[in-house]
Parts: C-alpha cells; sequence; structure tokens
C-alpha cells in the first residue's frame, strides 16, 4: 500500500534592511496617490503604520527600514528629495 502526499514549499523572504549612511537622512515615502478626478488610492507603505507595527516601509530612493526617529532632525535624502522634484512635487525646505 502506497501513500502520496501533496507538498507545498511556502517560502517567506525577510525584507533586508539598509544601514549605514542612509539613517543620517530624512526619506520621502510614497503612501498613495490620486489619480485625475479620483479618490486617493492608498499603498502599503505607511509611515505611521510602520511605526506603529514596526513593519518596513520603502523609501524613493530604494531604502527599506522600519521607520522611528523623529524626521525634522535630519536633511532630505538628496536622491528622494532629486527624485521628488523630478516628479513635480513641492518639497518643504530643509
Amino acid at each position: 500500500m502506497s501513500t502520496q502526499v501533496d507538498t507545498e514549499l511556502l517560502v517567506i523572504s525577510t525584507p533586508k534592511l539598509d544601514e549605514g549612511d542612509h539613517e543620517r537622512f530624512t526619506h520621502i515615502v510614497l503612501e498613495g496617490y490620486t489619480p485625475k478626478n479620483g479618490e486617493f488610492v492608498p499603498l502599503d507603505n505607511s509611515v505611521v503604520g510602520g511605526m506603529i507595527n514596526a513593519t518596513p516601509v520603502k523609501a524613493l530612493c530604494g531604502k527599506l527600514w522600519v521607520p522611528g526617529r523623529d524626521p525634522q532632525k535630519y536633511p532630505i535624502c538628496p536622491t528622494c528629495k532629486e527624485i521628488a522634484q523630478s516628479m513635480g512635487w513641492s518639497l518643504p525646505n530643509g
């Protein structure tokens, strides 16, 4: 008597969090967008959600981290700033 068992392999990847010089900047995170003549569409990339749930968020520059520091204490990441300005976004001075 032989029994066949179907198995599935579930692979869970843990995001690699960045360290280093990027810690010295405030990064810009796209949390959602508003299409023309439409309502805001949230993305699963909320800084507040990341702080509350200790989950990583992704900045425009590609940095992946768990937010937790006061962003007003650091200058804006030059790469994030360049990307945001190229998209026509207005940024606070800093």
